[in-house]
């Protein structure tokens, strides 16, 4: 159509191109579309000229002005595409007229299209050159935005790479960390996948495969992609895909069964009501242009005469498709080679408002909007370059000459509201990403629809760009969210081993060491407790380690305490059988004094290995082992003493001898103070250098804290130690020369046996008190203090007990003194 400034409009109404051989001897012939109309582009078109000319009767833009169109069908091809980009520049230097009638019918101030990227690129690359302004409806590849490539580049669709963004933020928001990604080989589907998969980089998600195909790929290659997709193990399925690759591919799948798999679609298919009757889609989510309402279009889509019709080869197509006649006097069918034969011919009964197609249906205005937008734009950036004011006010100089360079610089500025939806262009000629998240949903009768359930817009704060306010029914129709992932995720407890050879997403659960924790699902590491600390069963939380020592109330605890106490008693009771038996022969035939003080020692000796039950202090640590060192020097000086009694006593009996008189009792006690002394500044030395001092142990055991006392000084300890041996081994010796001596009054022998058993005891404890771990340590110690002090209270007390008590007739002076062995 003519007209004081004319747009140019470029649509893919056909999706398929005749190809012939050229032998480069003959002119080859002009290229023309083949296939069915693509009654959805033909909307598009249409709706380009409704827009054309409801600013022709619109009084406010470019009053008196006429806009004309020049519309061409590009097949879907990028060959055709530069051939009509040529045919929009062929007219760049029109006549100027002065007259009424002034046309500038031949030049074209801007472009409306193409709907895919590839074709854009290529009609970009032309058209820029002339500084020919190019408004899309359709083609969203990211590699558009670039204004040095396409300075002139301009769309009323948002880029990919908003929609790639959002994508990856909504599978991710579903738990998707393992899917499969189908795209277009093309520049739509190779710059938005790449942009996707870049962005689900960042947010953790894998790819199990990517492949790509393209319509007019062999059979056998979109074969080897559906069978992708049918072996494949993820349950979710991104498709960036262009529509008439998509249906391909969809029809290829349909042919076999194959396990349900999520969709997830980018705006290029998932909203168009074409692809819903394959059922396994259903459930199918995506990303589409907000729905919208044009006043008017759809009376003007339902309004065409057959005088119309016949005068355009693509509407005559259309009509001859869609009612299945064939028009009279059509001389268009050779153009599309179309091998159709019509049973009948068209009578002009054909009623296109029963009609159901694309092409009338205007429930779901999505990219048509955008068409309708992109020719507002245009006509705004004309009027702002030869108009003066806005609305009614507005004056147009219709006689200026308008280069479409003007037409550029002002479309960069362009800002209005038509229908209530903002139109205007960023730096890089791309509008606000605005975008509804579509759901198909199948309906009680079985229709799967396409249904609104959410928004996303990308000018919101990070976070708060999505906006889901209806529940999603899923693939199979069910509510719950498929799961899809390499790998289930790990429980706290484990931590995660990635798969050799697989991707991130890919690993094996394992168990956190030992002494390890990890309280966080999906985490790559565990972590140490605290050195107090320790795992529970679980290994998911750090629990105090259980403080272990030799309690009262632990079973050993108490045998021990009850073993001590009846030691202790047992002394007691010795020595009140012997107080009360003093004046007895045997009693006084072995040195009362000595033994009252060493059945006390005996008394303390047992009674000190209960310092070593309970929790360890700082005074019970100092006074366990000095009291214990103490009392057992004072038990082996009072043995001591009784071995030299006896030596001294026979040596007595030699003629001339008056040895008694140097080892009388005051010797004697002399003796067991100055040993026991000895013993004492040892242990104060020990104390005030480096005393004993509570502990806890956390390298015994791993799992549990031992309380225990440290030596402070092992030297001290050893020390300690080390007199009772050097006593003990004294006291051993003098015992053996004795052992021999004659007369039942000669005790030696029971001492040579108690200390006997001493040494025995003690010398085996060295290595056991060294090997033992935590509080069996402790039992070592209390065991050889109880089984010294039981042996030296057996060996030198319970014979002459037995005697005073079973045997008095033995307890008499002449017994005593009798030269037979007992």
């Amino acid at each position: 159509m003519d007209g004081d400034y004319i747009i140019g409009g470029i649509f893919s109404i056909h999706s398929y191109i005749h190809t012939v051989d050229s032998n480069y001897t003959t002119m080859p012939e002009p290229v023309r579309c083949k296939g069915s109309i693509n009654t959805r582009e033909l909307r598009f078109s249409r709706a380009m000229v409704f827009a054309i000319e409801q600013i022709n009767n619109n009084t406010e833009l470019l009053p008196g002005i006429k806009l004309g169109y020049q519309i061409y069908d590009s097949c879907a091809s990028v060959l055709v595409t530069v051939h009509v980009a040529f045919q929009f520049l062929n007219s760049l230097d029109p006549v100027f007229y002065i007259g009424n009638n002034c046309s500038q019918s031949g030049m074209v101030m801007a472009v409306v299209g193409e709907s895919g990227s590839t074709p854009s690129i290529s009609l970009s690359r032309v058209i820029s050159s002339f500084n020919v302004p190019q408004v899309s409806y359709f083609a969203t590849c990211a590699c558009l935005s670039d204004k040095q490539q396409y300075p002139n580049f301009f769309r009323t669709i948002p880029s990919d790479q908003f929609q790639a963004g959002a994508l990856a933020k909504l599978v991710k928001q579903f738990g998707w960390i393992w899917i499969g990604a189908v795209r277009s080989d093309s520049d739509y589907g190779n710059n938005g996948m790449a942009s996707f998969l870049q962005a689900a980089q960042k947010e953790g998600i894998c790819v199990e495969y990517s492949v790509s195909f393209y319509r007019s790929h062999p059979q056998n290659r979109i074969q080897r992609v559906a069978d992708v997709i049918r072996r494949s193990t993820a349950m979710v399925i991104v498709a960036f895909a262009a529509l008439g690759d998509m249906r391909i591919l969809l029809k290829e799948l349909s042919r076999e069964p194959f396990p349900p798999r999520q969709w997830i679609g980018s705006e290029s298919w998932v909203t168009s009501p074409e692809l819903t009757k394959f059922s396994f889609c259903a459930g199918a989510i995506g990303f589409g242009i907000q729905k919208s309402v044009i006043p008017g279009l759809r009376e003007f889509l339902l309004n065409l005469s057959p005088s119309q019709v016949a005068a355009s080869a693509v509407l005559t197509e259309f009509w001859e498709d869609e009612f299945n006649c064939k028009m009279k006097k059509s001389n268009f069918n050779s153009t599309n080679l179309r091998s159709e034969i019509y049973m009948n011919m068209c009578n002009g009964t054909e009623d296109i408002k029963n009609l159901q197609s694309q092409y009338t249906d205007t429930s779901q205005l999505r990219i048509t909007n955008m068409v309708y937008k992109a020719v507002y734009a245009i006509a705004h950036a004309i009027h702002n370059a030869v108009c003066h004011g806005k609305n009614v006010t507005a004056q147009c100089r219709k006689l200026t000459k308008l280069e479409s360079k003007q037409v550029l610089t002002q479309m960069k500025k362009v800002n209005f509201s038509q229908n209530r939806y903002d139109v205007s262009f960023n730096a890089n000629g791309d509008p606000v990403a605005i975008y509804e998240l579509v759901n198909w949903r199948k309906s009680e009768t079985g229709i799967t629809e396409i249904v609104t359930v959410g928004l996303y817009d990308a000018s919101q704060p990070a976070g708060q760009e999505f906006q889901i306010n209806r529940s999603i029914n899923w693939m199979e129709g069910s509510t719950k969210v498929p799961v899809s992932v390499c790998s289930a995720s790990c429980p706290p407890g484990t931590r995660k081993v990635l798969q050799k050879g697989k991707p991130i997403c890919c690993y094996d659960c394992i168990p956190c060491p030992e002494g390890e924790i990890n309280n966080i699902t999906d985490s790559a590491d565990c972590l140490p407790c605290h050195k107090e600390f320790w795992p529970n069963r679980k290994r998911d939380t750090c629990i105090p380690k259980p403080v272990e020592f030799l309690s009262f109330q632990d079973l050993l605890g108490i045998i021990l305490a009850t073993l001590s106490v009846l030691g202790a008693c047992l002394a007691i009771m010795t020595g009140a059988v012997f107080f009360h038996h003093r004046t007895s022969p045997i009693v006084r035939a072995n040195n009362s004094e000595l033994s009252f003080l060493l059945l006390i020692s005996l008394t303390l000796c047992f009674l000190c290995s209960l310092t070593f039950i309970g929790a360890p202090s700082e005074w019970s640590c100092m006074l366990r082992h000095t009291a214990f060192g103490i009392t057992f020097v004072l038990c082996i000086s009072c043995v001591l003493g009784k071995t030299i009694v006896v030596l001294m006593a026979f040596k007595a009996t030699l003629p001339g001898s008056n040895v008694m008189k140097w080892f009388g009792p005051p010797q004697q006690r002399m003796t067991v103070v100055s040993f026991t002394f000895i013993q004492v500044l040892i242990c104060t030395v020990w104390l005030v250098l480096s005393p004993p001092f509570p502990i806890k142990n956390l390298t015994t055991y791993k799992e549990k804290i031992i309380l225990e006392c440290a030596l402070g000084s092992a030297v001290g300890f050893w020390a300690v130690l080390g007199y009772i041996g050097l006593l003990a081994a004294f006291c051993f010796v003098l015992a053996v020369l004795a052992r021999k001596l004659p007369d039942n009054f000669n005790e030696a022998k029971l001492i040579t046996f108690s200390m006997l058993i001493f040494c025995a005891v003690w010398i085996t404890f060295i290595p056991a008190y060294v090997s033992s771990p935590g509080k069996f340590t402790v039992v070592v110690e209390i065991f050889a203090i109880l089984a010294s002090s039981f042996g030296l209270m057996l060996c030198i007390f319970a014979p002459k007990c037995f005697i005073i008590i079973f045997k008095p007739e033995k307890n008499t002076k002449k017994y005593v003194m009798t030269k037979d062995r007992i």
